[in-house]
């Protein structure tokens, strides 16, 4: 720790006020809030990362992206031996970002906010944010506002409406990145499984009825010629159900079965995949501290997904990726999951090539998705792959 001390201090002189609350915001799934705020300088904030384990002597990799993100990469490159292009490439690895896409979206928005704009924000939230309308001259930064949203309850990574509302009214702009952000997700799942040499077709904004009508669409299809199917869905859900746009429910269970061996035969004795992202209940989940984490995998069926003509059971070769368990909730924003599918994206796009398995990625989907936060309260998740896979399933790129 010495020899990293002189360091930490050489990059905390350089940086300015502005900079400190900016990587405190970035900070906040690590350091709890009531922490942060009580931070005045950088060198405080770095000694509460490396309380937390985000700074360690042989592992900068957190300040490197926090000073990335602040576009601080002078300091990069002068006290911490890395460069843009460095951080660029590290940050496609899965997992390696530890920034949420979320806080670096508001992150995003706050420095494109003007004076004026941020005094109108200000002005339409007076209600809201009390702070806002008694003492205005104390915020001076737009993540005081997103601070202040977050604390109301009124702006989360699954709660950007009222934020979406206001950035229509003062900059269509910042409204349209809030939009991108939302529709990153759908189009990564698209890029992923076109790029597994998947036909994808999208249906968006459907009723319950045109859920059941979709996959009974699919259902009545020719797959003989196919090796596998997938049905990605986001919607809002509770235990065993999810909802379609008018607010009805339809079971999980009777989306899955309409793809048995008895209801769709030229499926049979081939991979079906869902991917559910949606909550399956009200329950938050809480972290529990643990010394050490081991994953045993067994990895010894052979990899096929031909049609085979032995007699099986009508539910076999399912595989079911939920993004939470049972009872609980899920972060997603409204139509697009947030930690699962952004997570299950990236594996499927960084570990397909290399010819790992399936069950094998949502292993790393779930040690990746399990150590996220929900910053305000250590609310926890934790997705749950279920399957009657009878061989190892693996997509191949080429």
């Amino acid at each position: 720790m010495e020899l990293l001390r002189p360091r930490l201090l050489a990059v905390s002189e350089e940086l300015g006020e502005s900079e400190l609350a900016s990587l405190k915001f970035l900070s906040q799934e690590y350091v709890p809030l009531r922490k942060l705020e009580a931070i005045q300088n950088a060198q405080d904030l770095f000694e509460a990362l490396r309380e937390k384990g985000m700074i360690e002597a042989g592992n900068l990799s957190f300040l490197k992206e926090l000073l990335y993100r602040i576009s601080r990469i002078d300091l990069l490159v002068a006290h911490l031996g890395s460069s843009r292009e460095e951080m660029e490439r590290e940050l496609k690895i899965p997992g390696r970002a530890r920034v949420s896409a979320y806080r670096y979206l508001l992150f995003q928005l706050s420095e494109d906010v003007t004076k004026d704009e941020l005094n109108y924000f200000k002005f339409l939230l007076g209600k809201e944010l009390p702070k806002c309308r008694q003492n205005p001259e104390t915020i001076t930064m737009m993540l005081d506002i997103f601070i202040g949203m977050e604390k109301k309850g009124i702006l989360g990574e699954d709660n950007l409406s009222i934020l979406k509302r206001l950035c229509a009214e003062i900059n269509i702009s910042l409204l349209k990145k809030i939009e991108e952000y939302e529709l990153n997700l759908i189009a990564a799942l698209r890029r992923v499984f076109s790029k597994l040499h998947f036909a994808v077709a999208e249906h968006r904004d459907l009723t319950a009825e045109g859920m059941r009508k979709t996959v009974d669409t699919y259902r009545c299809e020719d797959h003989k010629d196919k090796d596998c199917f997938v049905c990605c869905i986001l919607s809002h859900g509770k235990k065993g159900s999810v909802y379609g746009v008018d607010g009805q429910e339809v079971p999980i269970q009777e989306l899955t079965t309409s793809f048995t061996g008895h209801n769709c035969c030229s499926l049979a004795g081939k991979p079906k995949v869902f991917f559910i992202q949606a909550c399956q209940g009200e329950s938050f989940q809480k972290g529990v501290p643990i010394e050490t984490d081991s994953v045993e995998q067994d990895s010894s069926v052979e990899t096929d997904a031909r049609l085979q003509f032995d007699c099986i059971p009508a539910e076999a070769d399912f595989l079911l990726g939920m993004a939470t368990l049972q009872d609980y909730v899920s972060y997603r924003s409204r139509r697009e999951g947030t930690w699962y599918i952004q997570a299950l994206c990236q594996h499927l796009e960084y570990s397909c090539p290399r010819g790992e398995d399936i069950l094998t990625i949502l292993t790393a989907v779930n040690q990746e998705v399990s150590k996220k936060s929900c910053s305000q309260n250590a609310q926890k998740q934790m997705p749950q792959p279920s399957f009657t896979l009878r061989k190892k399933l693996i997509f191949p790129v080429n």
